[in-house]
């Protein structure tokens, strides 16, 4: 049996931006959003660590309300790559993570600057195609070509927490199917 590919004491959840003065100008922000909120309380409850930006967030706010109650700490950025980040970078150095997914806003920048970044810092990155957005389908199509160019493995949302999950007869399986039902 192949090993799988995501692994939730290995992974990283990284959610890029998602402040609501940005999604509301999100081709589909709302779909966004809602993915994103999935992906982030289905990691928690699974105990995938969870990093999240915030974009100028003295002039944009902060990270989106229905996101805050399940991310503690988001780090504050000027920089379009959050690995630009000082404050982010720092999580890097040991703490052993092999796979950073990518999720967030906006695709064609703040989310494929990111992901260049972290591949050539020499992580594996993974972008969830149904929690990434921008302003327009000409931006996000650019993003999705781009990032497949640049390395990045494209997975759904679902399909990676399925995988996180390995089977149904995983403690948490009743919980996140809660999830997937209460977010499709």
């Amino acid at each position: 049996m192949k090993p799988s590919c995501f692994n939730p004491i290995s992974d990283l959840l990284v959610v890029v931006d998602v402040q609501d003065p940005f999604i509301n100008h999100i081709d589909d922000g709302d779909k966004v959003l809602s993915r994103c909120e999935f992906l982030v309380r289905s990691a928690k409850v699974l105990g995938v660590p969870i990093l999240a930006t915030a974009q100028v967030p003295e002039r944009l706010g902060s990270l989106s309300g229905r996101l805050t109650p399940y991310i503690p700490e988001v780090y504050s950025k000027n920089t379009f790559s959050a690995w630009d980040c000082p404050e982010f970078q720092k999580h890097f150095g040991t703490l052993g993570w092999t796979n950073v997914i990518l999720v967030g806003v906006e695709s064609h920048i703040c989310v494929l600057l990111t992901a260049k970044d972290l591949m050539k810092a020499g992580l594996k990155v993974s972008v969830c195609l149904d929690a990434i957005g921008s302003r327009t389908k000409e931006g996000y199509k650019a993003a999705t070509m781009a990032l497949t160019q640049a390395g990045a493995k494209i997975i759904h949302t679902e399909s990676l927490v399925y995988e996180w999950l390995k089977s149904s007869e995983h403690p948490k399986f009743k919980e996140v199917l809660d999830l997937v039902k209460l977010y499709s």
